[in-house]
């Protein structure tokens, strides 16, 4: 076994991996206790049932030198196929991973259980669904105690959410700059007096803030007294949980459209073009089962439903917020359980970051594909981001996987758009000779196929062994 890296917080429950891929859990006295009473309890079992709690059993015969020394039981844990983070969520996928938070604490609260941590790491996604994978978190409710998750809960979901709802900006940025999230006082700082009258800022913002410079200086002891002398019984604990989930549940993020929402209806596709590309990606899916594919430049996720019929997990990825946010709702309204949507910039994707740069990974060390798919993207990257293509071709090999990729020629009507805003020969190396050199000193070809309209090339091919 490995140490998970995200998981060395919390001494009580430790997460490690194996080879072959298997997830277990070693509790120390105090996480096994609570560990029986979260499993003798209806919600373990209902929670378990619904697929929104992750699978989980106790595990007997593992090797005590590959646990530490204060474990005192060990569980094993469904895998989930790949493992995101919040930082690459769409609105709607924080806001429902929000929810599934909520109601488990309210379910659990019901049975005097109650979750230590409030964090939006602790979910995961099976295509469009979420599921609650920290069975440390569970404890058993102790009197007079508050909900100590309630400040990780707002600087994690609340206060990104209120972001990206009430002032339009992005919370990805601010995620993946802070893995604690937005501190009370600096989501004050970024509402204005007219925010003051939206729902939930003068309670959980405002007020929150306020109360954090009141007990700054006071010491960790002096404060937790103070709020077991307010006394906070089960019932307060859970009606506050349920106006927080009123308060989300009503949040909303409606975006004007973009350059992409539309691009499928609105781009210099002919009908031919896109039924050849269909068949293409369709043949290349099909020649064999895979765990993970990676469809780069997603838009609609029209490819990656293709990829879906034949791969295990498809990674939908899009810089777009817009228009992965499209995305993932209609997946959820599918039920579709395959495709993962992500807002990730190719040309920043996640880095390796937190603690020793090891606690929350990049997006190649997560899982590397075993295809790729690069449709209406390589134009974008190197005349709009300025990326060559020698570049781009040698960051394709490097994901070690067989590949599919679109190259539109120059006299594509879309090419012709782009170039059009760039100083004459800046672009001088975009031709297809040159696309193919590129391709065919790292790639083996398969096959290849003009389109109906002679504008864009499509290859199939895998990487040249080393």
């Amino acid at each position: 076994m490995r140490a998970e890296p995200g998981s060395f917080r919390d001494p009580d429950s430790r997460v490690f991996l194996t080879e072959d891929g298997g997830v277990f859990r070693a509790l120390s006295f105090a996480g096994w206790e609570d560990w029986r009473a979260l499993k003798a309890s209806s919600a373990f079992a209902e929670l378990t049932r619904e697929g929104r709690l992750i699978g989980t059993s106790e595990a007997h015969g593992v090797r005590q030198a590959t646990v530490p020394a204060t474990c005192v039981g060990v569980l094993r844990h469904e895998l989930v196929p790949f493992v995101s983070y919040p930082y690459e969520w769409t609105f709607g996928m924080l806001r429902d991973a929000a929810l599934l938070h909520l109601d488990i604490l309210d379910r659990c609260l019901g049975e005097s259980l109650i979750l230590k941590d409030s964090s939006p790491y602790n979910i995961q996604w099976r295509g469009s669904d979420p599921v609650h994978i920290d069975v440390g978190s569970f404890e058993r409710l102790r009197e007079d105690e508050p909900w100590v998750g309630y400040r990780q809960f707002c600087e994690l979901f609340l206060y990104p959410l209120m972001l990206q709802a009430y002032k339009g900006v992005p919370f990805q940025p601010w995620l993946r700059g802070a893995l604690e999230g937005l501190a009370p006082g600096e989501a004050r700082a970024l509402m204005s007096l007219r925010d003051l009258l939206r729902g939930g800022v003068l309670t959980h913002v405002v007020l929150h803030a306020r109360l954090e410079r009141r007990y700054a200086a006071s010491t960790g002891r002096e404060v937790r007294g103070e709020l077991a002398r307010a006394g906070f019984a089960p019932e307060i604990i859970r009606a506050n949980v349920r106006r927080l989930r009123k308060l989300v549940g009503r949040l909303r993020w409606n975006p004007d459209s973009t350059a992409w929402t539309g691009y499928r209806q609105d781009n210099s596709y002919s009908e031919a073009d896109a039924s050849a590309k269909q068949r293409f990606v369709a043949i290349a899916a099909a020649r064999r089962s895979r765990e993970l594919a990676w469809d780069l430049g997603c838009n609609d996720g029209a490819y990656a439903r293709i990829l879906a019929g034949h791969v295990r997990t498809v990674l939908a990825i899009d810089a777009d917020h817009a228009t992965v946010d499209r995305l993932y709702r209609s997946l959820a309204e599918e039920g579709q359980r395959r495709v993962l949507p992500l807002v990730i910039d190719l040309c920043s994707p996640s880095p390796d970051c937190g603690w020793r740069g090891r606690e929350r990974g990049s997006l190649l060390r997560r899982g590397r594909p075993d295809l790729t798919l690069c449709l209406a993207l390589v134009h974008h990257l190197a005349i709009t981001r300025n990326v060559p293509l020698v570049e781009i071709v040698a960051w394709l090999a490097e994901l070690g996987s067989p590949l599919v990729v679109e190259f539109p020629t120059p006299e594509d009507p879309m090419v012709q758009r782009l170039l059009a805003g760039k100083r004459e020969g800046v672009h001088g190396d975009y031709s297809r000779e040159e696309f193919e050199r590129r391709l065919l000193e790292a790639f083996e070809l398969e096959r290849h196929e003009q389109t109906p309209s002679g504008h864009r090339v499509l290859y199939e091919a895998h990487p040249r062994a080393a």
